[in-house]
């Protein structure tokens, strides 16, 4: 095996078996799939057809079901285009498909439970990161101690996926507990889950492949050239916005470098703070939770970290907001309360104020440990990038994590802070206050 695939079980491969089975969780799309890739080859190796296998696996509101589903047909065209079989259903179903498989193969995502109780080997297969996780020897603690290790094994792992060539195709089979997926059928199928119907889906993103392809043609022709001086201008609307995408797999981070390179060649820019940001920076969060016994726990910050907020727990906060209070962004400060609104209605908040309204989020509640749950809560309610690696790293650098120590500061001690002035001096708050009722 190579150094993407783990065996996640101590199961025999089944020698009697009707095919073998893709799990599809976080890579949920037909290109550029190093899971697919190899499910394809113990396919052929084993003279079976593919099958794959897709379900909502807890996600568990409107907004991230109709996400989800928005991407289910446009899959099945393309995997059923391969040869293989392709099943979607609202029931877990997983049990019942591994039970004819001579073996599963599954996505290796540091934040989605390993599956239990198969009765066939089950492989996982890191197709999340250019550089597999496995190859970077141990957790790292700053983008300076990965970005050496990355930039050494990146020509190696920064090339295509070779295209999957299945020598059986699936033959055509409808499983009783099989649901078809129509575009204009999501809205019923989603009315009709046990799920919180409370939130609603993005007014913003539409997801799929599709979608994916799209949204990242436009980065590049309108907004790759004028990425490394705006992206931390809200206002100026230069980022990739791909963070949606990335997260439910509907795209891969390696094509997504390919395009990059190959565009920036072609019109001879400077991708390298694009590429910092999608390669460096991303894997960096995905190590931080391969190897972090809990990647939403306070105890994973570094011990400098750990140790100033403990003597500054009992500061004086300069407001003190409840749970409810942030997530109904109702707090003193219009600008975190549109930074809140962006999330709630599209699903994400721009990268840099991100950064703020995490900050924030510390400054204003009773404790750390109230605040690091207030934030992944509303992460795991509304962000279309949420349970995430990057959701993970992103919420504990506010405390402290792959950061330095700063001048001390009440509350935060050395950890960075951030403030409004700070933005006003640095972006166009006020461009972004005014967008914020139509975010």
């Amino acid at each position: 095996m190579d150094e993407r695939v783990r065996l996640l079980n101590s199961e025999p491969v089944r020698s009697t078996a009707r095919y073998v089975l893709y799990w599809m969780r976080a890579n949920r799309r037909a290109s550029h799939n190093h899971a697919l890739a190899f499910a394809s080859q113990l396919a052929n190796d084993r003279g079976l057809p593919l099958l794959c296998y897709e379900s909502l696996d807890g996600n568990s509101n409107d907004r991230l079901c109709t996400f989800v589903l928005e991407g289910i047909p446009e899959n099945a065209r393309r995997l059923r285009a391969l040869g293989a079989g392709y099943v979607f259903s609202l029931s877990d179903a997983l049990a019942r498909l591994a039970a004819e498989a001579a073996c599963v193969v599954t996505d290796d995502f540091p934040t989605l439970a390993a599956p239990t109780g198969l009765t066939a080997a089950c492989y996982g297969v890191d197709s999340s990161c250019i550089v597999p996780m496995s190859e970077i020897g141990g957790r790292q603690y700053a983008a300076y101690a990965i970005r050496p290790k990355i930039r050494k094994l990146l020509p190696r792992h920064l090339a295509p996926v070779s295209p999957v060539q299945l020598r059986r195709s699936f033959p055509d089979r409808h499983f009783e507990f099989q649901t078809e997926v129509a575009e204009a059928d999501i809205p019923g199928l989603v009315a009709s889950c046990d799920i919180d119907h409370s939130v609603p889906p993005s007014v913003s993103f539409h997801g799929g492949a599709a979608a994916a392809e799209s949204r990242l043609e436009h980065f590049l022709v309108h907004n790759l050239h004028r990425y490394a001086r705006h992206r931390n201008e809200p206002a100026a609307h230069a980022t990739s916005e791909m963070s949606p995408y990335l997260h439910f797999g509907h795209i891969s981070a390696l094509e997504v470098a390919l395009r990059v390179k190959e565009h920036a060649r072609r019109h001879k820019l400077i991708a390298d703070e694009f590429l910092e940001q999608l390669i460096v920076r991303r894997e960096l969060a995905f190590n931080f939770a391969h190897y972090a016994a809990r990647p939403d726990s306070l105890a994973e910050l570094p011990e400098w970290a750990r140790g100033t907020l403990a003597r500054h727990a009992g500061d004086e906060r300069p407001a003190v907001w409840s749970r409810d209070d942030f997530v109904q962004a109702r707090t003193h400060d219009a600008l975190w309360n549109a930074t809140q609104t962006e999330m709630l209605r599209r699903g994400v908040i721009h990268g840099y104020y991100r950064m703020y309204w995490g900050k924030k989020i510390v400054e204003w509640s009773a404790s750390c440990g109230e605040a690091l749950a207030t934030a992944i809560h509303i992460h795991d309610r509304f962000a279309l990038d949420g349970r995430d690696p990057n959701t993970y790293a992103n919420i504990m650098w506010c405390f402290g994590l792959h950061d330095r120590p700063w001048p001390e500061r009440p509350v935060f001690g050395m950890v960075r802070t951030m403030t409004r002035a700070g933005l006003e001096r640095k972006t166009d708050v006020e461009a972004y206050l005014r967008e914020a009722g139509t975010a």
